[in-house]
């Protein structure tokens, strides 16, 4: 077991309560031509074993938002992705992510077992991370790879590709599919 990842996503545990009462603050929500998914089509992994994103069908998706603002998240219904899926609410214009690049993040959490928000840095203080270093969990080693600053992007991550089998703490069961709503703040090279 990778102590030091979880160690890391302990913060997203910490603000359960907080993070539920943040989705009450609203936001506004632009017309859905500013969405865009990725395109990148969905084997289970790509080149050297590492995970690539699927889109994120449209009825699926939470609403766009406004950049700088808490996200509203929205947990699709049926059954959950086995496949890292990722669509790009809001197209960001500055940096892109690459990995091995230390990036500055806010984010909000859902999952699929409870149907509601459960964890927010906006709570708290955004998140920064080395991307592709394993001090995450690997769906978002690979889902924020290539955002760009001042993007949203919202990933639906499987089990094998979270916590899997373990449970890192409050609101997030073994096995659990999550829904996040990621904003890209900074890239550090």
């Amino acid at each position: 077991m990778n102590i030091r990842r979880h160690s890391r996503l302990l913060p997203l545990v910490i603000f359960p309560v907080a993070a539920l009462a943040l989705t009450a603050c609203g936001n506004a929500t632009p017309a859905a031509s500013t969405a865009t998914t990725s395109t990148t089509a969905a084997p289970a992994t790509g080149s050297g074993g590492s995970p690539t994103l699927a889109s994120i069908p449209a009825n699926d998706r939470s609403q766009p938002g406004t950049s700088g603002t808490a996200p509203t998240v929205v947990v699709p219904s049926g059954a959950p992705p086995t496949k890292l899926e990722s669509a790009d609410l809001i197209p960001g214009n500055g940096a892109t992510a690459k990995s091995g690049d230390n990036v500055t993040v806010q984010y909000v959490l859902a999952t699929y077992s409870s149907g509601q928000v459960i964890q927010s840095s906006w709570t708290s203080q955004p998140f920064s991370f080395t991307l592709g270093a394993g001090q995450v969990i690997p769906g978002w080693d690979a889902g924020v790879v290539g955002m760009q600053v001042g993007g949203r992007r919202e990933l639906i991550i499987p089990p094998n590709l979270g916590y899997g089998a373990n449970s890192p703490g409050a609101g997030i069961s073994a096995n659990d599919t999550l829904v996040f709503v990621i904003d890209l703040l900074k890239v550090t090279t």
